[in-house]
């Protein structure tokens, strides 16, 4: 009887691993982006260009060659002309809002806002 309830409870710990390695995988692919060039916006307006060197499911990031755009101190959303250059970064997942690839990126006009 006791080896019917070791099996039982490694059948039901089996079933448990499965679930854990469904959770861990990112719903986004970032592999396609490695050695390029990704400007990445956090919360709370900061925003930074780098080469994308390794990312992780909780999408904690690496970037090499950073380049923080500076902000306006009156205005802690509008972003001034200045960067700041800062290297190799470890960026929190957490924190990171959006990501993009500087290469094919361009500025639209908002097409929401009415021309008078």
């Amino acid at each position: 009887m006791a080896s019917k309830e070791g099996d039982k409870t490694k059948s039901s710990q089996g079933g448990g691993d499965n679930k854990e390695k469904r959770r861990k995988e990112s719903i986004l692919d970032l592999s396609k982006y490695l050695e390029k060039c990704i400007r990445v916006k956090f919360a709370g307006g900061r925003e930074a260009a780098g080469i994308l060197k390794g990312y992780d499911p909780l999408l904690n990031l690496v970037l090499d060659n950073t380049t923080e755009f500076l902000r306006d101190p009156d205005d802690p959303y509008k972003l001034v002309d200045d960067t700041r250059a800062l290297g190799l970064v470890v960026c929190r997942g957490t924190s990171v809002v959006l990501i993009c690839p500087m290469d094919g990126m361009e500025a639209i006009p908002n097409p929401f806002i009415t021309q008078e």
